[in-house]
């Protein structure tokens, strides 16, 4: 594989490649899902587009709890299978596809009942241990341990004496989910899949009864262009409903938008050595660590009917996490606090259940029409698995012969040589100037290909520098977020290149003004695109706190899409 790059240029080409030839498969949508179906069809050997209307992870797959676990409370709910398949592929990850995006990380979870609970958690953390085991891979993580209180205390010394009899830790993974699915799309671009962002199927295309591709709108030039395909794979998450009224689809298969919400706290705030696992009436409560200065406090559970492009969160949301983890912490955390707050929408397949936290995360491939599958449900720890399973079932709409799924076997850009970084980290740290503990950042985040966003620095030494407002990300980050990264606007480069937009207090204000100036060459503004990006940007972010300042969901909904392209993305020239 020769890693290419998601630059403007390259997106155009996809584009008129898409139109220009038939392509097997046509993958419409662009979160992990989607991006996972895309790199297991084209690394089968088959001729690939892939399309989503708004950024890469521009939903789902950009605001998730940025953790790939087996999911303990499934375990509880004896949903055996799902906890098992979830862990080996956590092992797959962390191993072996991508060990440069997808790290340990440990967890405590506070005993509170005497005699019984610690048996209780005992056996199924111990089951938890087991089922990450296979005869592949080990588990990839340290195994449980069980502490007294003192022992807990003295790791976590920010939790309230009372609030725990003792406590268990274990371990799960982390990832960056945004740049976890750019990189999916990025490897499947490099092994020839046709890769478009900004772009939507506003409808479909039907011969003789059979869907044979799609109408695509490049959202930029407002341009339609048709795909034919040999299969279309409806790979939209929370927006499947949508998409299959547009291709006439009938059936069953119903998907119900779960929000979870999520805040940004400093990690000077809670004093922990691990992150926090919490029992709520309903599901779970996390705390968990996000780099080195922050926690993310989450999530919710609740029903959501309004605006799916950008889920807003309330005021009662905030106070919902603010009173579960304030039962626990020493020092209660308040408003003033919060960094950034963040909402995503889960995308579970519709049930009798009366809560959504009941509903299952299992997913379901089905063929709606010939020449149309659909894929729904799901986690974002077993993606590879179900982007096997829809294009196991799409391909039984071509007239040839497939191979079976190869992708347990293909690294993820960055992931390969990813064993020597330690010596690479030092020649780059050496060669820019810069601290080893600033490109061991690097490396965390683009892996082996850190050399490859350092290469502008030889030419511009200020790319080297610190970004003013952001100092923990680089000038030369922003603008490869342009050049390679397939960022076509500022809010690309500031929520999910990096996260600048939730990391920072002023929710990435300061660093807009130098941002922006950055990628213009790159995406061809001028002065006046320049300051347009920027002023869309400020109202985003206005809107985004006035939402927060509301009660509920319908009045914060309202608040958030008073800025302009929540409905969706504008075209360029409608801005």
């Amino acid at each position: 594989m020769r890693e290419v790059a998601l630059s403007p240029s390259a997106r155009e080409h996809a584009l008129d490649e898409m139109a220009a030839h038939e392509v097997d498969v046509l993958v419409v949508g662009g979160g992990v899902v989607g991006a996972g179906a895309a790199l297991d069809a084209v690394t089968r050997g088959l001729s690939v587009a892939l399309v989503e209307a708004n950024d890469w992870a521009g939903g789902t797959s950009s605001r998730s709890s940025k953790l790939i676990h087996g999911g303990l409370r499934y375990l509880e709910m004896l949903d055996f299978k799902l906890v098992a398949e979830a862990l080996r592929e956590r092992a797959l990850l962390l191993q072996r596809l991508a060990p440069h995006l997808v790290r340990p990380v440990s967890f405590l979870y506070p005993l509170t009942r005497r005699i019984w609970e610690r048996p209780y958690a005992g056996v199924g953390m111990l089951l938890y241990d087991t089922m990450g085991m296979s005869s592949v891979l080990p588990c990839g993580v340290p195994a449980h341990r069980h502490m007294t209180k003192r022992t807990a205390l003295a790791e976590a010394p920010g939790l309230k004496p009372s609030a725990l009899v003792g406590a268990v830790r274990y371990w799960d993974a982390q990832v960056d989910d945004a740049r976890f699915t750019l990189t999916l799309v990025r490897t499947a671009a490099s092994y020839g899949a046709l890769c478009a962002s900004r772009t939507r199927a506003s409808s479909f295309i039907r011969e003789e009864g059979r869907v044979v591709g799609a109408v695509v709108q490049d959202v930029e030039t407002g341009r339609e262009r048709t795909v034919r395909a040999r299969a279309v794979v409806n790979a939209t998450g929370v927006w499947t409903d949508e998409m299959l009224q547009r291709a006439g689809a009938s059936g069953s298969l119903r998907v119900r938008a779960s929000k979870g919400v999520h805040l940004l706290v400093p990690r000077s705030r809670i004093a922990m050595s691990s992150g926090l696992i919490l029992r709520t009436e309903t599901s779970v409560l996390f705390v968990i660590p996000w780099g080195d200065e922050h926690w993310i406090v989450g999530t919710t559970d609740t029903d959501w009917t309004h605006t799916k492009e950008h889920p807003a969160v309330s005021s009662g949301d905030i106070d919902y996490l603010l009173d579960h983890v304030n039962t626990v912490l020493a020092s209660p955390l308040t408003r003033n606090d919060i960094l950034g707050v963040y909402a995503g929408l889960r995308p579970l397949v519709s049930g009798q259940a009366e809560q959504t936290a009941k509903l299952s995360r299992e997913h379901v491939v089905a063929r709606l029409q010939p020449g149309l599958v659909a894929i729904a449900g799901g986690k974002f720890t077993t993606y590879r698995v179900m982007a096997k399973d829809v294009i196991d079932a799409a391909v039984r709409e071509l007239p040839h012969s497939v191979p079976a799924s190869s992708t347990k076997e293909v690294p993820l850009a960055g992931a390969d040589g990813h064993q020597s970084l330690v010596r690479r980290n030092a020649v780059l740290a050496k060669r820019y100037r810069l601290s080893p503990e600033r490109v061991d950042r690097l490396a965390e985040r683009y892996g082996t290909l850190a050399a490859e966003v350092l290469e502008p620095v030889a030419a511009d030494s200020t790319l080297g520098e610190p970004l003013r407002g952001a100092p923990g990300y680089l000038r030369a980050e922003i603008v490869y977020a342009a050049t390679h990264e397939g960022a076509l606007h500022l809010d690309d480069v500031l929520t999910r290149r990096t996260h600048i937009f939730m990391e920072t207090e002023d929710r990435g204000l300061a660093a807009a003004e130098e941002a922006a100036p950055l990628v213009a060459a790159s995406l061809g503004w001028d002065q006046t695109t320049v300051d347009k990006e920027i002023h869309r940007y400020r109202q985003r972010v206005d809107a985004e706190q006035e939402a927060g300042r509301q009660p509920d969901d319908r009045r914060a909904d309202a608040a958030r899409m008073r800025a302009p392209g929540f409905g969706g993305p504008q075209p360029a020239h409608m801005a």
